[in-house]
């Protein structure tokens, strides 16, 4: 089953939404060993589910590379890739997809009966990964009568039917209580044992004590907060850049900014202009989201950066 380290490298996604450029994953390189398991960690909207559709060769990026042992991802194309996901990836999705009409057993045998596996095998393949997930005695239960977590359990048995060296979670614990997440949980824990490597994506901090590797797709601030400070741009100059990774907040003092989207083909268009007394840049540190537009000194300008924190408390009044 082990092909070899999984190794992304300056990996870059652009979509064109409206006429401007998108960046859910710009230059993000991380290697996994086999038997790692991985965990995603930020907000949604960070480009988490982007991530996993390019690791299991659904999405083609924009530049920069995906690896699994000797086969380029990233490279692969037609049979070869129909081939590679159905052979080398299980997926898991947060959704379940599980067939409403099939038993939890039949979910996950006649996807293998499909992809040309015998049908006495599939069911024997499928009653040894309910077992696995601890629902051996759940396999002739309709997904209707299986909790959450249940289905979850079913849903991470099916992804392992073809036993793929690379398994590939979508927020398997989202939207579970406490009880069932950590049945999940115990689930991924016991897989990386016979050299899986697993890619989870998640926003849920439960799961980063059983990580082996942690990606951040949003950049984690220091614990020290910036200071307040008074800060001078003359005309023209840049402020922050769309894209950006975001950490103050500013109030203008004197003067006025131009905020700027950039657009997909260089061009660029004038959303606003501001004067004294106003603010910009709060989304972005609030979200944990880059700079969603550029802005630029349209005169001299004089602004007071805030920290997130102290600019709620200060400007918007809010403890």
């Amino acid at each position: 089953m082990n092909l070899g380290p999984l190794k992304v490298a300056d990996l870059v996604v652009q979509f064109v939404h409206d006429g401007y450029a998108i960046r859910p994953l710009d230059g993000l390189t991380f290697e996994a060993r086999p038997g790692e398991l991985v965990v995603l960690l930020g907000p949604s909207g960070c480009g988490k589910t982007t991530l996993l559709s390019c690791l299991g060769g659904i999405l083609t990026p924009t530049s920069g590379s995906i690896t699994l042992g000797d086969i380029d991802v990233t490279a692969t194309r037609g049979k070869d890739l129909d081939a590679f996901r159905r052979e080398q990836i299980g997926f898991v999705f947060q959704a379940f997809n599980l067939i409403p009409s099939l038993t939890a057993r039949e979910n996950i045998a006649v996807p293998l009966v499909l992809t040309g596996h015998g049908r006495k095998a599939s069911f024997e393949r499928a009653d040894e990964l309910l077992g696995q997930v601890g629902l051996a005695d759940r396999g002739h239960h309709l997904p209707s009568r299986l909790s959450g977590g249940q289905q979850q359990r079913v849903a991470v048995a099916r992804g392992l039917g073809h036993n793929p060296p690379l398994l590939l979670a979508d927020e398997p614990t989202a939207n579970l209580d406490h009880i069932q997440a950590e049945a999940i949980i115990r689930v991924l824990q016991g897989l990386r044992d016979d050299g899986r490597t697993i890619v989870v994506s998640t926003h849920d901090a439960r799961l980063v004590p059983i990580a082996d590797r942690i990606v951040q797709l949003v950049p984690v601030g220091g614990h020290d907060e910036i200071p307040t400070q008074e800060v001078t741009y003359s005309t023209g100059e840049s402020i922050f850049e769309q894209g950006d990774h975001s950490e103050l907040v500013y109030v203008i003092k004197s003067g006025k900014v131009d905020v700027i989207r950039v657009l997909a083909d260089g061009g660029e268009e004038l959303l606003i202009q501001l004067g004294p007394n106003q603010y910009f840049g709060e989304l972005g540190p609030f979200l944990g989201f880059p700079r969603s537009a550029s802005v630029r000194a349209s005169t001299d300008v004089v602004l007071t950066a805030y920290s997130p924190r102290v600019f709620r408390e200060k400007v918007l009044h809010r403890n």
